[in-house]
């Protein structure tokens, strides 16, 4: 059987490169997710300022448009059974981000409405689960075979927070500067863009990568059969879905922040902005920590920090307030997203890279896009405390996440970044096995 590669030695000299591919990979497929900052924020306030839309209706646009991340699953078995064009990931890169640039542009040159651009974001949803399948499936392939998870993690989650930084900040100069149609066609272009990364090969990131053990799979009832038996998955998707569920931080934050503190949309964008760029500082520090300290106490330590993250938000009487809170309240949930994201990677089956990641990414986005429409309907129950009960939920949510590491495997967790982990050893050798049976 063919050992999994390990960090130390040849590994870690090429880590490097590794780092410059994915880099601006995650940069630019960030950049122009509907999921991101600029195009969720943009869109949400084409619907409240000029389609004139009330927060459950930008709320239940939010819920719809994110139908396909739901079954984001069936994107991440789609990645692991096809290989389109025999080029594997990076066929997903260039041949759907210029089908991307076309609805843009179609966005572009139409008449505004509701229902033109639910449709229009629904299919850039769709498609958008493709690129996404093919980079978190990646990711976490190489994370797994070089057993640098932890340090791939710190790359995605830092560079993927200069895309929400620069989203948020751009967001209300671009809603009040730009009309739509310039918006759609700046994000046409930065699509045509990803897709011809999808061009590159580095060796240090493909070579061998798919012929690793960690890298087969079998056929499509056995891969379903592998992945319902394969403990680690539950917790991990569970605690991503728990983690998520904010009914504060999105809809009813943009209209208690207008409504209540008297904020122009700029001040939405700039609480995010602050609030996204407050997460790097701690990614760094995760990458430094998952080096030194096991993810299980990552986990721990990461979990118990994030729990009243939300709270102080309830209690501000001005919207520089918020903008100031911003900064704390995103690094206090720092430790713990990296630690999440590192548990998921480590989680994978062999061969079903894909599957997993886009089944925490269904969570995720379920959870995201149902704690807004819970966060609305709580929040117009009251005038005055509306915003509280949002906040008071996602703290009970969050405690609740604590019992649940308990239902962690524990030799998944118990290495740091770069050890052998006896899980994934033991992985490697059923996924072999499996492969030659």
């Amino acid at each position: 059987m063919t050992e999994p590669q390990s960090a130390p030695g040849g590994e870690q000299s090429r880590a490097g490169q590794v780092f410059l591919y994915f880099g601006p990979l995650t940069f630019l497929l960030y950049l122009t997710a509907p999921t991101a900052y600029l195009v969720d924020f943009g869109t949400s306030y084409m619907l409240k300022d000029q389609l004139h839309a009330t927060a459950e209706q930008v709320a239940n646009f939010r819920l719809i448009t994110a139908i396909p991340t739901y079954f984001a699953v069936v994107f991440g078995l789609t990645r692991d059974l096809w290989n389109p064009l025999g080029r594997r990931d990076r066929a997903y890169l260039f041949l759907f981000s210029p089908v991307m640039a076309a609805i843009f542009t179609w966005l572009a040159v139409t008449k505004l409405s509701y229902g033109g651009l639910l449709v229009g974001m629904l299919l850039l949803m769709t498609l958008s689960r493709f690129q996404s399948a093919a980079y978190q499936g990646l990711i976490a392939l190489i994370g797994q075979e070089k057993l640098m998870s932890g340090r791939l993690t710190a790359l995605w989650q830092v560079v993927a927070s200069f895309p929400q930084v620069l989203g948020a900040l751009a967001g209300g100069w671009v809603a009040e500067h730009l009309r739509p149609s310039e918006t759609f066609i700046i994000l046409a272009i930065m699509s045509l863009v990803l897709g011809a990364y999808g061009a590159l090969k580095p060796a240090a990131v493909f070579r061998g990568a798919y012929d690793q053990p960690l890298a087969k799979g079998t056929h499509f009832w056995g891969d379903v059969k592998r992945l319902v038996k394969h403990r680690a998955i539950y917790p991990a998707v569970l605690i991503a879905f728990m983690f998520q569920f904010a009914p504060g931080s999105n809809t009813p934050l943009q209209f208690y922040l207008h409504d209540k503190l008297h904020a122009s949309d700029a001040v939405y964008g700039e609480y995010y902005a602050v609030f996204a760029a407050a997460f790097v500082p701690m990614f760094f520090v995760y990458g430094w920590l998952c080096k030194r300290v096991s993810l299980q106490k990552l986990l721990w330590w990461g979990t118990i920090i994030t729990v009243p993250q939300m709270m102080p938000l309830a209690f501000i009487h001005s919207a520089q307030a918020a903008v100031w809170l911003a900064a704390p309240i995103g690094m206090m949930g720092g430790i713990a997203a990296g630690a999440y994201f590192d548990l998921a990677m480590r989680s994978c089956p062999a061969g079903l890279q894909g599957t997993l990641m886009m089944l925490v990414e269904s969570g995720f986005q379920l959870s995201y896009r149902g704690g807004d429409v819970l966060g609305a309907k709580l929040y117009s129950l009251s005038p005055t405390n509306g915003f509280l009960y949002c906040a008071i939920a996602t703290t009970v949510v969050y405690a609740l996440i604590l019992p649940v590491l308990l239902l962690i495997p524990k030799g998944l967790i118990a290495t740091m970044d770069g050890e052998r982990n006896p899980e994934l050893d033991a992985e490697a050798s059923a996924a072999a096995a499996a492969s030659t049976g």
